[in-house]
């Protein structure tokens, strides 16, 4: 064969590599997250990861069950509410998709996951960190990230013992994930000393924070912690700024992503922000770490943009799920729900997988950030 016509065979085979064959068993995974609305780009960022895993699925030819698996993914958008949430799920069930990742936020998540429930499909959020999720008792229901016990529990502990906060005030956005987040906040540093001296509230779709930032200006935080996403936090930030407010600003995982200097348009000082991240790699383990730079430098590559957070945790979802389905040799929820169910040390590229009785991930990471120059920089890892 020259050399002209094996490039072209092989071109052809790489084009040829995402459609089904005759024969083929077709998997319908369906993703669900808010690519409209004020977090939409953390929504495109989830989709683009499931999207990336299933094209990688199709062009390995996976086998399950001696068939020959093609992947599709049917991607549908909740726009971060609830009741869009809960339709978007009903439609997958309808579609008798084999599985589901998602929803982002907890407050979608949650009240979807009954729907998965109901019909018996299983159900991985990349993202979803309120507890109740897995504390419902769902067998269909599991997440690869820490939960916000862990997280907020974790930031509230480190805001006292590394950031030497003694007065600390607690915003959340009133949604599943931000006021749950900062609940655990608030218990983790009153645990470890500090002195709560306001705790106030906005809304997801809020852009004027001068009422409560004035009323907590006049207590003297030395740290600000908010429950909530950075489409929120950026603003917020500027709003301080102009209040002359210089208190560090902590928050989860909604506000640790590339586009929070962005968002606060120069609002932010040097490592005035302090965010963890649900996940992580420890920067000793050389392979892993070698691994996620691999993965963020395709993703750019194949979309164009970088990771912003949660786009790695999407990818090995999908593809956990569809080990299990490998290893059960069928796609019927049915029959692989038990085997995800007991899925241990799965290598994927946030890390190692294991999945307690709750569904929840054992041993889960965090990764603290903070920012420089508008630059996202790791602090550490902690468990």
């Amino acid at each position: 064969m020259n050399f002209r016509l094996q490039t072209l065979v092989g071109a052809v085979a790489l084009s040829l590599a995402g459609y089904a064959s005759a024969g083929d068993l077709i998997v319908k995974i369906g993703h669900v997250g808010p690519t409209s609305g004020p977090s939409a780009h953390l929504g495109m960022d989830n989709e683009d990861g499931a999207r990336m895993a299933i094209d990688d699925l199709n062009a390995k030819g996976v086998m399950i069950g001696g068939r020959k698996a093609h992947f599709e993914l049917m991607a549908e958008d909740d726009a971060g509410d609830p009741k869009q949430g809960t339709a978007a799920a009903q439609k997958l069930v309808d579609e008798k998709v084999n599985g589901v990742i998602g929803h982002l936020n907890s407050g979608t998540t949650i009240p979807a996951s009954k729907i998965y429930s109901d019909a018996g499909i299983p159900q991985i959020s990349p993202s979803a960190t309120n507890p109740q999720y897995t504390h419902q008792g769902f067998k269909t229901a599991f997440r690869v990230v820490a939960d916000d016990a862990h997280l907020g529990g974790t930031l509230g502990r480190y805001a006292v013992n590394n950031l030497h906060g003694k007065r600390i005030a607690v915003i959340d956005d009133r949604t599943a994930y931000g006021q749950g987040v900062a609940d655990e906040f608030e218990k983790g540093a009153k645990g470890a000393g500090a002195a709560v001296v306001g705790r106030e509230f906005t809304n997801d779709k809020a852009t004027d924070f001068s009422a409560i930032l004035t009323s907590l200006k006049s207590k003297k935080p030395d740290v600000i912690f908010f429950g909530g996403m950075d489409s929120v936090a950026g603003p917020m930030l500027r709003q301080m700024r102009q209040l002359g407010i210089n208190a560090k600003f902590m928050g989860g995982d909604g506000i640790c992503t590339e586009e929070l200097p962005k968002l606060a348009a120069g609002a932010m000082a040097d490592n005035q922000v302090v965010c963890a991240e649900a996940g992580g790699i420890d920067p000793k383990d050389v392979a892993a770490v070698k691994g996620m730079e691999a993965f963020r430098a395709r993703f750019k590559q194949k979309f164009h943009t970088d990771v912003q957070i949660y786009a790695p945790y999407v990818y090995d979802s999908v593809n956990v799920m569809v080990a299990a389905m490998v290893k059960a040799g069928s796609a019927d929820p049915a029959k692989y729900l038990p085997v995800l169910a007991k899925t241990t040390n799965y290598h994927g590229v946030t890390g190692n997988i294991s999945f307690d009785p709750r569904g929840d991930i054992k041993n889960g990471a965090l990764t603290l950030h903070t920012y420089r120059g508008g630059k996202e920089v790791t602090l550490g890892v902690v468990r």
